[in-house]
């Protein structure tokens, strides 16, 4: 579950959710961008899933070949999206500077904070294709209905401790939790580039690696 992984300790969602908290509507908005989230994701590997059983995924237990085809192109997707991360990162990690939608959090409706926690689980190119291999992943395993539904379950829930995290925290911390939550978000602040470029390349290259394999064999 190493896709599941490194979309939990993805920073900009993990940023997002400890400013939602912050706002006078903290408890309520914290809840539904946690449950966009995972509509988000369940949406997006429920698809995956759809596509991948009646397009034949796996045959005699064995990875299809276009199922290799799409693990090459993610795998080369994140590669150089990983390496244009690195190559973006900010020289000094103070220097760092959120994106300017993060400032506009506090103004959020609840309906657009639902949105919010949608879009970055099923609409950001960071998560998305991880979400995307995953599925391919679990359609291609061979297994039966149940198990790839209880596979995708598995995923999400992995993917969501990043967010329930902050979220415990914020709900049972008391006084020190937004000490503590601004100790995390000053760090996925500065450290969200590098964070997110070692991944993707890490990923990236067992993508490629495995896409290789299913091609070739």
């Amino acid at each position: 579950m190493g896709f599941a992984a490194a979309v939990a300790v993805s920073p900009f969602p993990i940023i997002a959710i400890i400013l939602i908290l912050a706002t006078p509507r903290g408890r309520l908005n914290g809840a539904l961008f946690t449950i966009g989230w995972i509509l988000g994701l369940a949406a997006l590997g429920a698809v995956m899933l759809a596509i991948a059983s009646p397009a034949g995924a796996s045959a005699r237990n064995h990875p299809a070949t276009w199922v290799g085809a799409l693990k090459l192109a993610l795998g080369l997707f994140l590669v150089l999206f990983g390496a244009r991360q690195w190559h973006r990162r900010p020289r000094d990690p103070s220097q760092a500077r959120l994106p300017k939608w993060m400032s506009a959090i506090d103004r959020l409706t609840p309906v657009k904070v639902f949105a919010l926690g949608l879009a970055l689980a099923a609409l950001n190119a960071k998560n998305a294709p991880l979400t995307i291999a995953a599925g391919a992943a679990i359609g291609s395993a061979g297994l039966p209905v149940g198990q790839q539904i209880a596979s995708l379950a598995i995923f999400v829930l992995i993917a969501t401790l990043g967010l329930l995290a902050p979220l415990g925290v914020f709900l049972l911390g008391g006084e020190r939790a937004r000490t503590t939550l601004g100790s995390w978000k000053n760090w996925a602040a500065q450290h969200n580039v590098v964070v997110m470029a070692v991944l993707f390349f890490v990923l990236g290259l067992k993508l490629l690696g495995d896409g290789i394999s299913i091609l070739t064999s």
